[in-house]
């Protein structure tokens, strides 16, 4: 388990207030509700929570992949480097960041690979899309570079074999050499381990943990795997209903949580050598982002709310340097 951010951790990424909204014909939702954050270089950030809790969708608005039609960031910015990347122009945007300084790997390799063209095409598509290599030979060159790198046996036969000759780890190390061919700053992993067995699972986490350490890459791990994310993260951010409502290292999120959502997480993982007649679960349901209430969004399912609970959002309280939580009463104010 990774414990501590590495001292050479620098500001990388900044995201303050970031609200993202979905117009649909049922209403407004508010898909990403106030979302404050920051990666350092060289450092793991994971991002957990429930299906719908708006990961995903906090990390689609850091790259703006949001849906033409109905998604809207409507406040807040997302500084990279030092550039707020909310202010960009969109084909600045495409050409300079996307791809090429913030990248991100998606859960199902199979919907990012086009069935229809060869590894090495799709490898190298977004080196020549950035200028980084030109010329049938040269982008070959380098897309074989790019596959060595994640790890792919025998590059330079597989260059030319199609996506369905692969298996799913290798696949989703396909995927992965797409993202990193052009040398990001930044790497957005969403889910990158769920469709593989335990064994690949230890074999990217120990991929991804090279590759950084090799280049200083910062990295978001989007995971509802609370074990991935011991694995591999130095910092965790836990998102529930659109906000995050705890933060800190990994060592105080596993041996403090403070926040009753983050401890009801974390009593729902099977423990090796404990018998457990019944696993515990998290009673009802997260509320609805169109029509949130104004009090703490986890008090219907809490078991320590209190009447304040229902009606005021809770403040940010600072527990520890590095250790914040969003919650009226923490719980481990509480032993």
């Amino acid at each position: 388990m990774q414990q501590t951010v590495p001292a050479q951790a620098q500001p990388l990424l900044r995201v303050e207030n970031l609200q993202t909204h979905l117009y649909l014909r049922r209403g407004v939702l508010k898909a990403v509700d106030g979302v404050s954050l920051a990666v350092g270089t060289g450092e793991t950030l994971g991002l957990v929570g429930e299906s719908g809790c708006g990961k995903t969708m906090t990390c689609l608005s850091i790259l703006r992949l949001l849906p033409k039609q109905s998604g809207r960031i409507v406040e807040g910015q997302v500084w990279l480097d030092g550039i707020d990347l909310t202010r960009l122009p969109e084909q600045e945007m495409a050409r300079q960041w996307r791809g090429r300084r913030v990248a991100m790997v998606t859960q199902d390799p199979m919907t990012s690979l086009n069935p229809v063209f060869t590894v090495g095409d799709q490898v190298g598509a977004p080196l020549r899309a950035h200028g980084l290599a030109s010329g049938a030979r040269g982008v070959r060159d380098a897309a074989v570079k790019v596959l060595r790198h994640v790890r792919i046996p025998s590059a330079e036969t597989r260059l030319d074999d199609y996506p369905h000759q692969f298996s799913g780890g290798m696949r989703q190390r396909v995927v992965s050499a797409m993202a990193l061919a052009c040398q990001p700053r930044l790497l957005i992993l969403d889910e990158p381990t769920s469709n593989l067995d335990v064994t690949i699972q230890v074999q990217m986490i120990e991929l991804f943990r090279e590759l950084q350490n090799d280049s200083g890459l910062g990295i978001i791990l989007i995971t509802h795997d609370l074990g991935v994310a011991a694995a591999i993260c130095h910092r965790v951010a836990v998102m529930y209903a659109g906000r995050i409502v705890e933060v800190g290292d990994v060592r105080t999120i596993y041996r403090r949580a403070a926040h009753p959502y983050t401890r009801a997480l974390l009593d729902s993982i099977p423990h090796l050598g404990v018998r457990r007649e019944r696993l515990a679960s998290i009673g009802g349901q997260p509320p609805s982002l169109i029509d949130p209430p104004s009090g703490c969004r986890f008090a219907p399912r809490c078991a320590h709310r209190t009447a304040q609970c229902e009606r005021e959002y809770p403040p940010e309280i600072q527990l520890a340097p590095h250790h914040t939580v969003a919650c009226w009463h923490p719980l481990h104010e509480q032993a």
